[in-house]
């Protein structure tokens, strides 16, 4: 299974009235993760964007396990559920520092769609890539 970790420090803004990590940032981070997994496998976002292909979210989780805090250093775990057929799906695991306790599990998929907005199937040079690292992975 293609999988890579993102560390993220959690800032004043991530947090809520009560100090904890505010649900909705969770998501940010998962993309924050998914951004860098993109730009490890050495296809950044833009990159794909400029080959005329978006990836639009059309579902998304996320499991609230132990709560986050001002200052903690989250390992965000991204794996590709190659799985998917019509799409590509992420999950995410937040670990805190040590790489070992989860915080939180969730994933996001999404559709591949051509600069007029037409779901497509993902393009060669996705798949291939993909493939490439996966048999280099797993």
């Amino acid at each position: 299974m293609l999988t890579h970790r993102t560390p993220y420090r959690v800032i004043y803004g991530d947090t809520d009235k009560m100090g904890f990590g505010y649900h909705a940032n969770y998501f940010r981070w998962f993309e924050t993760a998914r951004a860098e997994m993109f730009r490890f496998l050495g296809l950044p976002y833009k990159e794909i964007e400029s080959r005329g292909f978006f990836l639009p979210v059309s579902e998304l989780h996320c499991k609230f396990i132990h709560p986050v805090q001002y200052d903690d250093l989250l390992i965000i775990e991204t794996s590709l559920d190659s799985s998917i057929r019509g799409g590509i799906k992420f999950d995410y695991t937040a670990f805190d520092e040590s790489g070992i306790r989860p915080l939180a599990r969730g994933y996001t998929r999404h559709a591949f769609v051509d600069k007029d907005g037409k779901v497509v199937r993902p393009p060669d040079f996705f798949t291939q890539l993909i493939h490439k690292h996966s048999v280099f992975t797993g």
